[in-house]
């Protein structure tokens, strides 16, 4: 059995456990887009309720941190980190996974082990981390990658590569994810289905997807 699956089935036994009868019966879904946006605005506005909220965040993310990080910063290059990103985008994701619109059985397993709340806290809890930058290791190869992303990428992920709530933050990421990730989109697989990126991952080569992931590897 593998590392993944022990902790999947580890994680499910707990919840069985501890979840009423009546949750186990299938996925629940998270509040409204409305409420959720709500509910950020009013953490941000009450520091005593965002300071809970990050750490009932990361409470909830103690068995994420074998792949993910302490603090949603990865060790690995093919997964990804989750700090800095936006709080509402991660929760989409999150939700995602649960619902199947993501497809990644290991995810999807781990995620229905969590409550609507704990989602949101944990989405609360990595958004609030900061993410690192990594330094180039060809810095010829990661200024092409600058050019590729001012030519494709910055009228959806911003200048800086932050992102918004409804679109990725790009910046810090790890390169293999990255690479991954675009080469999903454009294969087509069904592993990553959105026609924006598709049509942007389409017309990139090899070459220019590690040049991206380079560069992108860079910002602060």
């Amino acid at each position: 059995m593998s590392p993944r699956t022990s902790l999947l089935l580890l994680m499910s036994l707990i919840w069985f456990a501890a979840t009423p009868a009546q949750a186990v019966q299938g996925w629940m879904p998270s509040a409204p887009r409305q409420e959720i946006e709500a509910r950020l605005s009013r953490l941000q506005a009450d520091p005593d309720g965002h300071k809970s909220a990050i750490a009932a965040g990361r409470r909830a993310a103690f068995f994420c941190v074998n792949c993910h990080g302490d603090s949603g910063v990865s060790a690995l290059q093919d997964v990804p980190n989750l700090a800095g990103q936006n709080a509402y985008y991660l929760l989409v994701q999150i939700d995602k996974f649960g619902d199947g619109r993501r497809k990644d059985a290991f995810m999807s397993g781990l995620v229905k082990v969590l409550k609507p709340d704990e989602r949101f806290n944990l989405a609360v809890f990595y958004a609030n981390q900061a993410v690192p930058p990594t330094p180039a290791k060809n810095p010829a190869q990661a200024a092409s990658g600058a050019s590729h992303f001012a030519r494709a990428c910055v009228g959806c992920h911003g200048a800086q590569g932050h992102g918004t709530r409804e679109v990725a933050r790009l910046a810090g990421q790890r390169n293999g994810y990255l690479m991954t990730t675009l080469k999903n989109y454009r294969s087509g697989s069904g592993l990553r289905a959105d026609p924006r990126m598709t049509g942007v991952a389409q017309r990139l080569s090899d070459a220019e997807i590690a040049a991206l992931a380079s560069y992108l590897g860079t910002l602060p």
